[in-house]
């Protein structure tokens, strides 16, 4: 079973993300469940959403103890949240939204840490606003170019089908991360 951690903040579309993911990964035949977590109902807060995948039925419930990858929308969050809790540094990674690099806010050297500005190419694609743009599908674009857990392409067939507001800039988004970071390899 692979679980997955979404960190963002509120209206950054981390459940949106999780869902976006889970149907992914139910297109391609495996099993999928993904719920939110909200610590503080507010815009701007810090929320998260969960992922479970298998190729069985998943019968687990309640949140995720050992994720093997977190998916952090706003870098930010790394000062206020423990966002590595529980993750298995052997197998495990850390993806996150970042147009400064993280390297003073991730202090776990024994964790793979991926970064790419999603929100630069969200923005470019007109998701959100210059201050907070909606990096969602960029950073699902950016989690399939590193990992070889799913493809591009289920990724944007989950894209149109979930996403309600401009699901064609949406996929954009996600094309061009992939493209531009698919020379990062998780090893």
């Amino acid at each position: 079973m692979i679980e997955i951690r979404f960190h963002g903040r509120g209206g950054q579309g981390a459940v949106l993300a999780s869902k976006i993911l889970a149907q992914a990964f139910f297109l391609s035949g495996r099993y999928a469940q993904s719920f939110p977590a909200f610590w503080a109902e507010r815009r701007g807060a810090p929320v998260g959403s969960f992922l479970r995948v298998d190729k069985n039925p998943i019968l687990l419930r309640g949140e995720l103890q050992s994720p093997r990858y977190v998916i952090v929308l706003d870098e930010s969050l790394f000062q206020v949240v423990d966002v590595t809790q529980g993750l298995l540094p052997e197998d495990g990674a850390v993806f996150a939204n970042s147009s400064t690099g993280l390297e003073t806010a991730f202090k776990d050297k024994s964790i793979k840490l991926f970064i790419a500005d999603c929100g630069s190419i969200a923005t470019k694609h007109g998701l959100g606003t210059k201050t907070q743009p909606i990096v969602n599908t960029a950073i699902l674009g950016f989690f399939a170019a590193v990992t070889d857990e799913i493809s591009l392409e289920t990724i944007l067939a989950a894209i149109e089908e979930n996403v309600p507001v401009n699901p064609k800039d949406n996929m954009a988004a996600a094309q061009e991360a992939y493209e531009t970071y698919k020379s990062l390899v998780l090893k």
